[in-house]
């Protein structure tokens, strides 16, 4: 244990320290030729438990609702790239696209880690996993570089529609498995069907919530003239939104970029530039502050724990997405950009898979001794191999933009 672990840092004070720090090594990683969001992750592992450990769990705990936060602005944000006109130039190759690149994950850490382990539950719950993605790291590297183009498009719709295919995904596996767990123990309940209806149930409600949110949000946008008056009306809806999703139950990442959905399809150009201009301004502190927190949950020993199970899943999972993109393309005619440098963009993997992993390690924990393991490994291997994803995921993105050609010349600070 590092000898900083006693020091205790109030929230405002590690915010703080979190904003400068990662700012710095923001500037550092860019010296280097990578993008700023590894910077700002390595300064919350440099104060997190993989380094000087000054940050305790509770400290990081207490700025969950900053994490939250940020993922609703890169929801809206993914949101308001999904121009319908944008979209149609791209024709039905997205949708199929969306549809590989997931089943191609879930199929292929399936049958690696059956052939593997022979364990048709285990297998399962980590296919259930695999399709999960973390947008937030995408986007900040879309951010960052400025990049326009055809494959910039396809990865804002891609990270933005995948999850809620992935959750889709995880219920029935997740059922299944549950499913064959119990019949080992016991008589099979029917609460199968219920957990399968919960998934759809949460997307319907979220895209109803968020689209009606979108509508109050563009037509008070509209009236707003004042640029001090619309930055507090986007933080306002923003936040109103991530606490319904909260409260509800309902998907944060997917009501919130409903709202943006609805303002890009609905409203004035000059509005949705003034709106843009605005999330612009704002993007680079929710990215520094999300990402350095992100940095302090990862503890960089958790690596050690990965074995062969996680190797097989890091190996089939990448394989999967990259080649399930690649195959969409294809089938759905998908410019060359798209088929070829997609599946790179779209490797990163955090929260969504980790609120999983913990949702199976805690339904498996009463079923029987096996399941109690199965959902404890799921676990521990999710998380060690989400701080790989997390790290080599923006890096791909930038080397698929910078091999499309869409990335600007002078990146954003």
């Amino acid at each position: 244990m590092s000898m900083f672990a006693i020091i205790h840092l109030p929230p405002f004070l590690l915010a703080g320290v979190l904003i400068g720090l990662g700012f710095c090594m923001g500037k550092l990683a860019r010296l280097v030729h990578l993008p700023s969001i590894i910077g700002y992750m390595a300064a919350g592992m440099f104060l997190g438990p993989s380094i000087l450990n000054i940050c305790s769990k509770g400290d990081i705990d207490n700025l969950d609702f900053i994490t939250q936060m940020g993922l609703g602005f890169v929801a809206f944000a993914i949101g308001s790239e999904l121009s319908i006109k944008a979209l149609r130039s791209l024709g039905k190759s997205i949708g199929i696209i969306i549809l590989t690149e997931s089943f191609g994950a879930f199929i292929m850490v399936f049958l690696g880690l059956f052939l593997l382990t022979w364990n048709l539950p285990l297998a399962l719950v980590f296919a259930a996993m695999a399709p999960a993605s973390a947008p937030a790291g995408t986007v900040a590297v879309l951010h960052e570089y400025r990049a326009k183009g055809k494959l910039t498009t396809a990865l804002y719709a891609v990270v933005g529609f995948d999850d809620g295919l992935a959750i889709i995904i995880f219920a029935f596996a997740f059922a299944a498995a549950k499913t064959i767990l119990q019949g080992r123990v016991s008589p099979v309940s029917d609460g199968a069907l219920k957990t399968l209806w919960m998934p759809f149930k949460e997307i319907i409600l979220s895209f109803i919530i968020g689209g009606g949110l979108g509508l109050a949000f563009s037509f008070l946008a509209r009236k707003t003239k004042e640029t001090s008056s619309l930055i507090i009306l986007i933080f306002g809806t923003i936040l109103f939104g991530c606490g319904l999703a909260e409260l509800l139950h309902l998907s944060l990442i997917l009501t919130n970029m409903m709202i943006g959905f609805v303002l890009v399809n609905l409203r004035r150009e000059d509005l949705i530039r003034k709106v843009a201009d605005q999330m612009n301004q704002i993007m680079p502190l929710i990215f520094i502050l999300f990402f350095s927190l992100a940095g302090a949950h990862l503890d960089l020993h958790a690596i050690t724990a990965l074995g062969i199970v996680g190797t097989i899943y890091i190996i089939t999972r990448s394989a999967g997405l990259i080649g399930g993109a690649y195959i969409g393309g294809v089938i759905g005619k998908a410019d060359k950009v798209i088929r070829k440098y997609l599946g790179l963009g779209i490797l990163s993997q955090a929260g969504v898979a980790i609120g999983l992993a913990l949702i199976a390690k805690n339904e498996f924990a009463d079923i029987s001794p096996e399941a109690a393991r199965i959902g404890s490994d799921v676990l521990v291997t999710v998380t060690a191999t989400c701080i790989l994803f997390e790290i080599i995921g923006p890096i791909l993105t930038k080397v698929a933009l910078k091999k499309a050609g869409e990335i600007s010349l002078i990146p954003t600070h």
